[in-house]
């Protein structure tokens, strides 16, 4: 189903004014603990014993994250961890410790665990030659075992894209995608650094469904420079039409403290104001469902016959690092720079900067640079937040199960601070559950924050939530 190409000026007024009063820093909370409270100082014999107890499960499903750092221009609004180079001989130096490092975690692996899910991100995985991605391709299945159903996905640069990319990631098994669109106006694109024309995203699209992928991915962002809700519901009509089985919708996060690159947008002349930014989401929003597409947490939009648009409706969906995802309960291993990993009692993260994770690599031992070991209030809070972020609220008796606790008694406190955001009516408050309203949905990360036992009052660091 295609979109209609119309104007949508959706009536924003209610909206507007609870953005002007929630919109503070907050986390994506793609963890819990989030990344700030990693520590170079954790205790890296409990970290140990903590990824043995995950591999004692033979049955216990694996999912596996491959950093691939390299871009060989940076887009301006970028919040990635990166590498800008052109040197092609990277690519072969960068697989080298690839294989080292996977060789480094062998011995801690379980090897009859079975692999549910693969992301490839950057990053530019496409950045590797074929050949490169041959040679990755031999080393992952000489460590890891596949279920005959996992979802193996790849992030997708079209502009550095050839056919023979396409059929090197199909070979090693990829079977879905997500493509950088960021936005199809030619001016918001020359403002952030990244020239796409829209015929090159359809040419990927084109040679991914004829290799056989199964699922096709879109991710827009909204907020950049010179954008406006006129232009991106252009950009809404452009993408639709190009039938995605998916599409992610993010808002564009200003962290130049973070992002060096940033600063170019720091007079903020050309940034949307909060009404425009505003409008466009709420634009995304009705046009993509008018379009047929169910909308996912925050962010998020699926077929409804799609795994993702089904976990959402039964109850099952995940949210992790790369995302929302279909395969809860597989424990996260990161390989590369800066890759996370996660088990049910621990975070690790490999070196930020590729000098620090070569050295390390070269001098045989993990490239752990710091990590976290939940306490059992963690647990508990990450499967509160997690049912903020992934579903449509809080069922009290399947957390009480789920728990160990009577949640209404554990979480009075929580419970009793989401008073204003019921005023509001971005939630309903019933005896034994809270019912996230569609308008809600766009503060989701407001009210996970209520639960967030590591936030300050007013928490800075992050981007802002809407």
């Amino acid at each position: 189903m295609v979109s209609p190409r119309y104007t949508v000026r959706p009536n924003i007024e209610p909206a507007l004014e609870l953005v002007r009063k929630y919109n503070i820093p907050g986390p994506r909370y793609t963890s819990y603990p989030t990344a700030p409270q990693f520590s170079e100082s954790i205790d890296r014999e409990a970290l140990r014993a903590e990824v043995g107890r995950d591999n004692l499960d033979a049955a216990s499903p694996l999912s596996l994250y491959f950093h691939v750092p390299f871009c060989e221009s940076l887009c301006w609004y970028c919040g990635c961890t990166t590498v800008i180079t052109k040197r092609r001989t990277s690519a072969g130096e960068y697989i080298g410790l690839l294989e080292k490092e996977l060789a480094l975690t062998a011995p801690v692996l379980n090897p009859a665990r079975p692999v549910t899910q693969l992301h490839f991100g950057g990053g530019t995985p496409t950045f590797l030659p074929p050949e490169e991605i041959d040679r990755l391709a031999t080393v992952i299945h000489r460590h890891f075992k596949f279920a005959p159903d996992s979802e193996n996905s790849v992030e997708i640069d079209p502009r550095r894209l050839t056919k023979e990319h396409v059929e090197a990631f199909r070979r090693l098994g990829c079977n879905r995608a997500s493509l950088g669109v960021q936005d199809t106006n030619p001016e918001v694109q020359l403002a952030v650094h990244r020239w796409q024309p829209l015929e090159q995203t359809a040419e990927a699209i084109k040679w991914l469904r004829e290799s056989g992928f199964q699922s096709v991915s879109l991710d827009l962002i909204y907020g950049l420079p010179l954008q406006t809700p006129e232009s991106f519901t252009k950009t809404i009509d452009d993408v639709v039409a190009l039938n995605p089985d998916r599409l992610a919708v993010f808002s564009y996060a200003h962290v130049p403290w973070l992002k060096p690159a940033q600063k170019i947008f720091d007079d903020r002349s050309q940034l949307p104001s909060t009404e425009a930014k505003l409008t466009m989401l709420m634009t995304a929003v009705a046009k993509l469902t008018a379009a047929g597409y169910v909308q996912i947490g925050m962010d998020h939009f699926a077929r409804p016959d799609d795994e993702l648009a089904i976990a959402f409706a039964d109850g099952t969906l995940h949210r992790n690092f790369q995302g929302y995802t279909t395969r809860a309960g597989a424990s996260l291993y990161g390989f590369g720079m800066s890759s996370i990993s996660e088990t049910d009692g621990a975070f690790r993260q490999n070196y930020k900067e590729l000098p620090d994770y070569t050295a390390a690599v070269e001098a045989g031992g993990l490239p752990i640079e710091r990590g976290y070991l939940l306490s059992l209030d963690d647990r508990q809070r990450r499967a509160v937040i997690s049912d903020i972020m992934c579903g449509r609220g809080l069922d009290f008796a399947s957390l009480t199960r789920r728990l160990g606790l009577d949640f209404s008694t554990a979480y009075a406190p929580e419970l009793a601070s989401l008073a204003d955001l019921a005023t509001d009516g971005l939630l309903v408050r019933h005896a034994n559950r809270i019912e996230i309203t569609d308008l809600g949905r766009l503060f989701l990360r407001i009210i996970a924050m209520r639960f967030d036992a590591h936030l300050t009052k007013r928490p800075g660091g992050f981007s802002q939530t809407v």
